[in-house]
């Protein structure tokens, strides 16, 4: 490739502008540079180390990069086709010309791109397989309500920092299978999600009972089981509650499904943000999003915690403040109870579990034992079931 190509490539590159916030990434902004360099070969080999270094960080692949990067961003004319809105003549060229250069960008070799270099040691070298972005890029608009767009494009669960919601770096990739018994409890989740993804009404809900009975990781598991047909998590913590309007606005005009997903949720009585929690489940329009539901976790059947002194009190009304503050839970379109597992359902569990690790005990060994593990734990659960397992692994 000669001095004239690269210079051509990198105008081009750097006259992006439906794709032009690829820019901003750390692998094509390297790239960049190494294009538009001149002058002395070690510098330029330095900026061309820059490019293979940044893509050996994200796996060593090139058009693997290229592809996450291009389908993760946001710009006006996927936005344009996931708000089914019109799109300009100007737009649709300037998106097919630009999906043709990347198409050609994963066709470079590192021997092309530093052939018109006066060198002939060491050559970082990195992968790249073609890529028809205008092909796959055309699917994905198609598909656009279960592929999604932008950050929802690559990930499934997310998580709020500030003021950005942006991608769980380690998600849980719990599936459904991993489970032993409360499959009636399960079974209400799953037919409420899917009522979501169909498009039909479906409920808040509300996963309460004992601790370690498996409702954090049954929200998880459904968020997994339904990523294919469109279905995004998004936790928010208690304390970030006051958030809830702001993602809710962000993810309205999505053609994506969400899940709000507040784990542990339990309020004081004086707790200001029970008010936001409140305002969402009963349909304020600040606080609600058509294409979303909130899931929350609690071990208490009533989420605000209660003193025998809030009972007495010295509010007028007190018996209307006291029912406001123990009806949230009621405001949950769904409640779902995961109760404690007698002693037959543990050991249910903790004979699937024992089989699925290829444990060799005998039975009765192994439910002295379960038990006996039950017991310093002070309850039977379907963790201490999984712990008790993994201690005998």
């Amino acid at each position: 490739m000669t001095e004239q190509q690269l210079k051509k490539y990198s105008c081009r590159i750097s006259a992006l502008s439906v794709f032009r916030g690829v820019l901003k990434d750390s692998v094509i902004s390297a790239l960049l540079a190494y294009l538009k360099s001149e002058g002395d070969v070690c510098e330029r080999l330095s900026l061309y180390g820059d490019f293979v270094y940044e893509v050996n960080n994200r796996g060593g692949c090139f058009s693997d990069v290229l592809r996450r990067v291009v389908f993760e961003d946001e710009n006006a004319y996927i936005t344009s086709v996931a708000w089914k809105k019109d799109v300009s003549k100007s737009i649709l060229s300037n998106t097919a010309a630009e999906l043709k250069l990347f198409a050609e960008l994963t066709d470079l070799t590192p021997d092309e791109l530093t052939s018109a270099l006066e060198y002939d040691g060491y050559i970082p070298m990195f992968e790249s397989a073609h890529v028809d972005f205008e092909s796959e890029y055309a699917k994905r608009a198609e598909n656009i309500s279960s592929t999604g767009y932008g950050i929802f494009a690559s990930s499934g669960m997310f998580r709020v920092e500030g003021d950005e919601i942006l991608p769980v770096a380690a998600a849980d990739t719990i599936s459904m299978g991993s489970f032993v018994g409360y499959a009636d409890e399960r079974q209400q989740v799953i037919d409420n999600t899917r009522a979501l993804v169909e498009g039909r009404p479906a409920a808040n809900v509300l996963l309460c009972g004992d601790a370690g009975t498996g409702k954090s990781s049954t929200v998880k598991a459904v968020a997994n089981m339904f990523y294919d047909c469109g279905v995004r998590l998004i936790e928010l913590r208690k304390d970030q509650l006051r958030m809830l309007p702001v993602v809710m606005g962000r993810i309205s005009r999505n053609p994506l499904k969400f899940i709000i997903f507040i784990d542990d949720l339990s309020f004081n009585k004086n707790d200001d943000s029970f008010s936001m929690l409140k305002a969402a489940l009963e349909g304020s329009a600040s606080a609600k999003a058509e294409n979303a539901v909130i899931y929350a976790t609690s071990n208490r059947r009533h989420i605000v915690k209660e003193t025998f002194s809030d009972r007495a009190g010295d509010d007028i009304h007190r018996m209307d403040t006291m029912q406001e503050l123990l009806s949230l839970s009621d405001r949950f379109g769904l409640v779902v109870y995961f109760s404690r597992p007698n002693k037959k359902l543990y050991l249910d569990i903790v004979h699937e579990l024992a089989n699925r690790a290829g444990l060799d005990i005998d039975t009765k060994e192994l439910d002295l034992k379960a038990e006996a593990y039950a017991l310093g734990k002070g309850s039977r659960s379907a963790r201490a079931a999984e712990q008790f397992i993994k201690n005998l692994i």
